[in-house]
């Protein structure tokens, strides 16, 4: 059997790695694995094609943002990619993020519907059932029909149309027909909200994966390195927070410093802190973004808890490497975090209650847990392994 993924990108990112590792899952047990994606460096890898330049990745950001069609461009991109198809016959094509500005999806979605292959879509994020929208947050007009969105909405045709009932309508017919598509959300959050969609009626089967993880790594690791090199106090509780980019609203940054400094007695260290670092409250460590998995395998294992307060996840991969590394998860409701979690070991209490919030964290860290359990728990629920096979289950 022969699978054939597209990514936006390729063993870089969360997705990236995803993509990486069922592919050489596949491969270690004996089956054809194919890869395209679109940005970042090129790979020399066998069967790994890089199907867009840069420069025509710019040029679709720049249409986008004029005509206000997210995923209608990058001719040549998509050219490419279904030719790798038609040369490779795959049995399945694994769908992954189609965002990032490398295909048009609609050309895309239409090829494999009308050739009748085989699909498996995953959504990592809204984007596919919103027909744009990351995140839909409260809005639910997508349930319906998306209309009037400020957030897709292009510069020269904002004045002639209404973008997103366009790309809403251009999404729902790509999708619609599509007998042989299995559409897989990556929490059962994402699945349920994705079956109120009508992008997918008609013909779609659901699933859910849970995203997984290298827990050769993500472990309970030695992580008295770290004490020396960041100057870390040994005779605290430690909150860790993890975050890609600490002043993008969505990850809930500003609640991180309302909490410390309503908890002065604890250490909190932020990794990710790309901010001005003379705000924060004397009892907050920030340290840049660390790309070394270890080292951040040594971040969970040196922390008590570990401190999510973003407004929406989809899945969550820090409160799973968290957890794989033994260390319990406080934090706010945020869908899908708190359905993929280990129940015992986190709590979760609604959006901006600074009060229970702190509560919890008080509660969590007068605990002595048992890590090496916790992270046992861990590594059986989110192995990458596991996830492959979930995945190679719905392929046969």
């Amino acid at each position: 059997m022969k699978i054939l993924q597209i990514n936006c990108v390729y063993n870089s990112g969360s997705t990236g790695k995803i993509v990486y590792d069922i592919s050489n899952t596949l491969k270690q047990k004996g089956f054809d694995s194919v890869v395209c994606y679109g940005r970042g460096k090129k790979v020399s890898e066998p069967n790994v094609y890089k199907v867009s330049t840069e420069f025509e990745a710019k040029i679709h950001s720049l249409l986008a943002r004029l005509f206000g069609v997210q995923f209608g461009f990058s001719p040549i991109a998509t050219a490419k990619t279904i030719n790798i198809i038609k040369k490779e016959k795959p049995d399945v094509v694994h769908l992954h993020c189609l965002n990032g500005n490398f295909i048009n999806v609609y050309r895309l979605l239409d090829f494999l519907k009308n050739n009748k292959i085989k699909t498996v879509l995953t959504l990592h994020a809204e984007i596919m059932h919103t027909a744009g929208c990351e995140h839909a947050f409260e809005c639910e007009k997508w349930k319906k029909q998306c209309h009037d969105c400020k957030r897709i909405s292009g510069k020269i045709s904002r004045f002639f149309r209404d973008d997103s009932r366009h790309c809403f309508k251009k999404m729902k017919d790509a999708f619609q027909g599509f007998d042989n598509l299995t559409v897989v959300g990556v929490s059962d959050w994402l699945t349920q909200r994705a079956k109120l969609s009508p992008v997918f009626e008609g013909g779609s089967d659901f699933k859910t994966v849970n995203n997984g993880l290298d827990t050769d790594v993500f472990k309970r690791t030695a992580y008295d390195a770290l004490y020396e090199k960041y100057g870390i106090p040994k005779n605290r509780k430690i909150v860790l927070y993890v975050t890609p980019n600490f002043n993008h609203a969505i990850k809930g940054g500003k609640y991180v410093l309302e909490v410390a400094n309503r908890l002065p007695d604890y250490q909190f260290v932020i990794v990710g802190f790309n901010g001005d670092k003379s705000v924060l409250p004397k009892n907050i460590l920030p340290i840049a973004r660390t790309d070394n998995k270890q080292e951040m395998a040594m971040f969970y294992s040196i922390a008590d808890i570990t401190l999510l307060t973003s407004l929406k996840e989809t899945f969550s991969m820090i409160v799973a490497e968290s957890l794989c590394c033994g260390t319990p998860v406080v934090g706010f409701e945020a869908g899908a975090p708190e359905t993929i979690t280990i129940k015992e070991y986190s709590s979760f209490t609604e959006q901006g209650n600074i009060d229970i919030l702190c509560k919890q964290i008080e509660e969590f860290l007068s605990v002595d847990f048992d890590k090496d359990k916790i992270s046992t728990m861990g590594q059986k629920k989110y192995s990458f392994q596991k996830m492959a096979d979930n995945y190679i289950v719905i392929y046969n």
